[in-house]
């Protein structure tokens, strides 16, 4: 089995340069691919004079998280993708972990398991989904002990994805330039008959939050954009949890304009519901996990997620 790592990274500093020294350590032949969404820095050049192994990609302009993975799929040819987040410093053994189940012919990808810093705690054990597909890290601020949600799949900041499969489903969308893109990815495939698997072993600890920064304008655009985005192409509105995902979304509109004084995540609201015209697609019913309830969704939200 071969393998493309793929790292993603936006004027990171030294902070990509130790994600990539943990993936060298981890004792599995790979490809390493960097994709510099235009950083216009000294990011590509550290990379290069650092690990001249290490294939980098240097795009003309930032296209966002899912289009500069599918760029670097495109010029690899492993069989295995997998994707580090470029603030994501891997355990010993994560990557050997993360491959293992690609042993079960059907499983499409894989969950890794991230950690906050200096706390032991879970940052993400890739996705779960409530029934108005509101998604959630598994195990957030939890113990890596404790039993986790239903998984829908893996959060793109540590995931690895069967070739094949990704392929078949044409990939990340790149109409969502960030947040949102692995719902919809992991979605898609389980449409299309693939199953996501979850390898506790594969971990790594996060820094998160680098990109866009916590809470600022920009972040809630993006997040509200990925919002309407989904729901809009899978019929959240339509469904019979409609009531309970417009009382959510007016609390949270609400919470941004009191506490964020922006409309910023109105106006992505706006732009993903009109990005999201096209083909309606189905959620299949064991993606969501119907045992999160509208209180424990309100607490999540109010904990980032």
């Amino acid at each position: 089995m071969t393998v493309d790592a793929i790292v993603v990274t936006w004027r990171s500093g030294r902070r990509v340069l130790r994600c990539l020294e943990r993936l060298a350590e981890q004792g599995v032949d790979h490809r390493c691919w960097v994709v510099d969404n235009a950083s216009g820095d000294d990011t590509a050049p550290a990379v290069r004079r650092r690990f001249p192994d290490v294939a980098v990609l240097e795009l003309e302009r930032n296209v966002g998280f899912g289009a500069a993975v599918n760029a670097a799929a495109r010029a690899g040819a492993g069989d295995v993708l997998v994707l580090v987040n470029d603030d994501m410093e891997l355990e010993p053994g994560a990557l050997a972990a993360l491959l293992e189940p690609f042993g079960a012919e059907r499983v499409g990808m894989v969950a890794g398991l991230s950690t906050i810093p200096g706390t032991g705690l879970v940052d993400g054990f890739g996705i779960e989904l409530d029934v108005t597909l509101a998604a959630y890290n598994r195990l957030r601020r939890r113990s890596p002990d404790d039993v986790p949600g239903v998984l829908l799949g893996p959060s793109g900041g540590l995931a690895a994805y069967r070739r094949r499969a990704f392929e078949e489903v044409g990939g990340f969308d790149d109409r969502l330039f960030a947040y949102g893109e692995d719902v919809d990815l992991a979605l898609r495939l389980r449409v299309a008959g693939w199953q996501a698997a979850a390898a506790p072993s594969a971990r790594g600890v996060h820094v998160g939050g680098a990109s866009f920064g916590v809470d600022s304008p920009r972040q809630r655009f993006l997040a509200g954009f990925a919002r309407a985005f989904l729901m809009r192409r899978y019929g959240v509105l339509r469904g019979r949890h409609a009531g309970r995902a417009l009382l959510v979304e007016a609390l949270v509109i609400a919470a941004g304009l009191v506490r964020g004084r922006t409309l910023a995540h109105i106006r992505g609201r706006i732009a993903g519901w009109r990005a999201a015209r096209g083909r309606r697609l189905t959620a299949p019913v064991d993606a969501v996990d119907p045992d999160i309830s509208l209180r424990e969704a309100l607490r999540r939200l109010r904990h980032a997620r």
